[in-house]
């Protein structure tokens, strides 16, 4: 198989890197600065977004289109300069990825566009599937609803069209797992606000056998949930992280104090959402780490 990856440099992408040429697929990376990486076995690095640049002259015969590019939400306060960043950053990526494909001799059978559950807005009870349609009113959903928009001008195309909404990411060195961990190894660990906000988790391992499984089912199209189908609330998550980690769970840290530091960022901490995965349920994947305690046992222990 043949996969074209933007954004192939960042966290997930290098799990999917892995795990395709472990298969002997050929990845094509699409990347502003080729020049800071080298080829690898089954692996092109191909500049793009550069005024030159004309990446689909080396693309040929293309099975997949990955795009997880984007700027990251947890770097800096949100202020309105971060917010326009933040989405133009994914509409300008969305929009170029989309123009390569057109460009190419034939289309892709699938192209997999990243999205986030922050898609639904917030809630502390409302249970959230695919079948919801209208998205949240926080700026996460606004981010989420108008990229989403634009990864639809793809269908013009032929290609089935699938928008990955992320849950929150589990890994020991990477993405928000090891910030939560932090104050806990700190013995210092304990419920963030309330406590009682939804935390939609995903083990790596199984984000990766997600997109997968999703290439090779030609009946997954449109939004999909990528979680496991159970969340925790954080004080339930944190309780759990405690006693993997051998760490006590005590110490509350106050919303008040949460949002003084991070400003409108805390939305990230302090409210969550219960997002369940009905479409790969539905469609056969057997979750390799559906429950909390396994998954932070194998990244942990």
């Amino acid at each position: 198989m043949r996969i074209v990856m933007a954004g192939g440099t960042g966290f997930v992408g290098r799990h999917l890197i892995d795990h395709f040429t472990a298969k002997d697929d050929e990845i094509f990376v699409l990347t502003r600065n080729p020049d800071r990486y080298q080829d690898e076995p089954n692996v092109k690095y191909i500049q793009w977004l550069s005024k030159d640049s004309h990446p689909e002259i080396e693309l040929h015969n293309i099975d997949a289109v990955i795009n997880l590019a984007g700027e990251s939400l947890n770097v800096g306060r949100w202020n309105e300069e971060r917010k326009k960043q933040i989405l133009d950053s994914r509409i300008t990526t969305t929009r170029e990825v989309i123009r390569i494909m057109g460009a190419l001799g034939e289309t892709p059978r699938v192209y997999i566009n990243a999205s986030a559950i922050g898609y639904y807005g917030t809630s502390h009870e409302e249970i959230f599937t695919e079948d919801t349609v209208n998205p949240g009113e926080d700026f996460l959903a606004e981010v989420c609803s108008v990229w989403e928009t634009e990864v639809d001008e793809a269908k013009q195309l032929g290609v089935r069209t699938v928008k990955a909404r992320f849950g929150v990411i589990l890994d020991a060195s990477y993405g928000a797992l090891p910030k939560i961990a932090l104050p806990y190894k700190l013995m210092v660990g304990g419920k963030l606000g309330s406590g009682q906000q939804w935390l939609s988790w995903v083990h790596i391992l199984d984000v990766v056998r997600m997109i997968d499984f999703i290439i090779e089912q030609s009946s997954i199209k449109g939004p999909v949930n990528l979680t496991t189908p159970n969340p925790k609330r954080n004080k339930d998550f944190g309780k759990t992280l405690g006693q993997v980690l051998n760490k006590p769970h005590w110490l509350p840290a106050p919303a008040l104090a949460i949002r003084s530091v991070l400003g409108e960022m805390s939305d990230l901490i302090l409210k969550g959402q219960y997002v369940y995965p009905k479409k790969l349920e539905t469609s056969g994947y057997e979750f390799q780490f559906p429950e909390l305690q396994s998954a932070l046992e194998d990244l942990y222990q």
